[in-house]
């Protein structure tokens, strides 16, 4: 029994036709009853067929209907799912079967800017805009309540997840190939689709794409990651120039010796390296101070 109510939740095909020999015969049934009315007058039973003939023409063109590309009716009979008809234009199908209208067109979900602390446990602010499209209607109508607000509510439940998963930025206590919100967009993107698609599958909803579109720490610790971040610049630039000020000076000193252009003695090559690493490394323009006389006066 289980296993076929799991089945009846499942998208089926509707019994539906083309509705423009159904309209043909309507018309053409209500303009015979019509002729008819004139004969029946006085004849009981030709008033009955009639009558009889009038509303099975009427019968039969309730159920016609117009579908657009991209558009389905979820047929039920009584209270039972008895198909979906997704073919479009005119259409026609079980009169007494009540026909419901869902869209199968791409949607767009702007997730609000949501406050959520990271794998580091900082308070940052996420947001992601998803693009999604109904994909099993009989899932999305019986399985779930309104599948628009369930599929809003799951997507904000996955950037939750999500954020605590990744760190916003780079750090020491990370590995370096760690993915991070930052950096790894696209490893973000694909760990969050795919959630997004595990927890809307019940709902027949397929995701097709999403993207982070903000993303920032939180405005309490703002001002103090900026600060960081600024810091951690500025040391990795102070690094590449004291690298590079490093080599100029062995080069410089190699130089002097290979050329025999001056003979420098152990205090002599101290004094060099100090004053050309202070030119090198400084953030202004070095003031020289010419020494008239020797190192040694």
């Amino acid at each position: 029994m289980p296993a076929l109510e799991q089945l009846s939740r499942l998208e089926l095909p509707a019994r539906a036709f083309s509705g423009f020999v159904p309209i043909a015969c309507s018309l053409g049934g209500a303009a015979v009853a019509a002729a008819l009315f004139v004969w029946s007058i006085g004849n009981l039973a030709l008033m009955v067929l009639t009558v009889l003939l009038f509303a099975a023409s009427l019968l039969m063109l309730i159920g016609i209907y117009m579908q657009e590309p991209n558009e389905a009716r979820i047929l039920t009979l009584f209270g039972r799912y008895v198909g979906t008809d997704r073919h479009e234009g005119l259409r026609w199908a079980n009169p007494f079967a009540m026909r419901e209208r869902i869209s199968l067109r791409a949607r767009n979900l702007n997730a609000p800017h949501i406050k959520v602390n990271d794998k580091r446990g900082n308070p940052i602010e996420i947001s992601a805009a998803i693009v999604w499209r109904v994909q099993d209607t009989a899932r999305a109508v019986f399985e779930v309540d309104k599948f628009e607000t369930y599929v809003g509510v799951q997507a904000e439940t996955a950037i939750r997840h999500l954020a605590t998963q990744f760190a916003y930025d780079d750090g020491e206590d990370l590995d370096p190939d760690e993915t991070t919100l930052r950096a790894g967009q696209d490893e973000v993107v694909k760990a969050l689709v795919a959630e997004l698609q595990e927890r809307c599958a019940q709902a027949g909803v397929a995701v097709l794409e999403a993207k982070i579109t903000h993303l920032a720490y939180a405005p309490e610790i703002a001002q103090v990651m900026l600060r960081r971040q600024q810091a951690e610049a500025i040391i990795s630039a102070r690094k590449k120039i004291v690298q590079g000020a490093v080599t100029m000076v062995e080069e410089a000193l190699r130089g002097l010796s290979e050329r025999e252009i001056v003979v420098l003695d152990d205090e002599r090559k101290a004094a060099m390296v100090s004053n050309l690493l202070v030119v090198l490394c400084s953030d202004k323009d070095a003031q020289p101070i010419i020494n008239a006389g020797t190192l040694y006066a």
